[in-house]
């Protein structure tokens, strides 16, 4: 039995602890001792980053091999296709190889929180969101897929990898459940610890 941290990783941290050019790391949130992030999140890129102190854990969540699912809700530029949607679930051809087939669908607009700063809109320019489901961690792939089917990503945020979810967590904020690693792919961790989600604590 071990630990994991969900974390919402908001739009311009790093996916590590330590500052770094300018921009914040992860310290400014989380002060749990001894966890390393499994995986990461591009710093314009939103949502869920889990984190754990478990190598083992570590690696069956952020091992290719292990095709951990990874879910993101994603803001496109102009009215997405069927025919788009079709190829992004196919598989797209990027420089470095094929990607593997994914889930790709339409969304109407979700209910978010705003993002800071917003996202550059030009007058009368259409957008579009969808929900992308994959299970590869290639350099900004979800970005370069929908670049690739005509439809360039405005906005990212990943709300699922495997079992666990965002929920109703907000920016900067993270909550901890605990999970058997030997079920840690098959079964859904339970419920959150009685430590209750926070607020961050930004250092000025």
């Amino acid at each position: 039995m071990t630990s994991i941290v969900l974390f919402n990783k908001p739009y311009g941290v790093l996916s590590q602890f330590l500052d770094h050019d300018g921009h914040p790391g992860l310290k400014r949130y989380l002060s749990l001792p001894d966890i390393y992030p499994m995986g990461r999140l591009d710093r314009d890129s939103e949502g869920l980053l889990l984190l754990s102190d478990d190598g083992q854990l570590q690696a069956r969540i952020a091992d290719p091999k292990f095709k951990m699912e990874k879910t993101y809700l994603v803001q496109l530029e102009g009215s997405v296709t069927k025919a788009a949607l079709d190829s992004l679930a196919r598989g797209i051809k990027l420089n470095d190889g094929m990607t593997r087939p994914a889930r790709a669908r339409e969304l109407t607009p979700p209910v978010l929180w705003p993002r800071d700063p917003p996202i550059r809109e030009r007058l009368q320019q259409t957008t579009s969101w969808i929900e992308l489901t994959i299970t590869e961690g290639r350099n900004r792939q979800v970005r370069r897929m929908t670049a690739a089917v005509g439809f360039p990503t405005l906005r990212l945020i990943r709300s699922k990898i495997g079992p666990w979810q965002l929920d109703n967590l907000e920016p900067g904020q993270y909550r901890q459940e605990t999970v058997h690693l030997p079920q840690a792919q098959k079964r859904t961790p339970k419920r959150p610890l009685k430590q209750a989600a926070r607020k961050p604590k930004i250092a000025r």
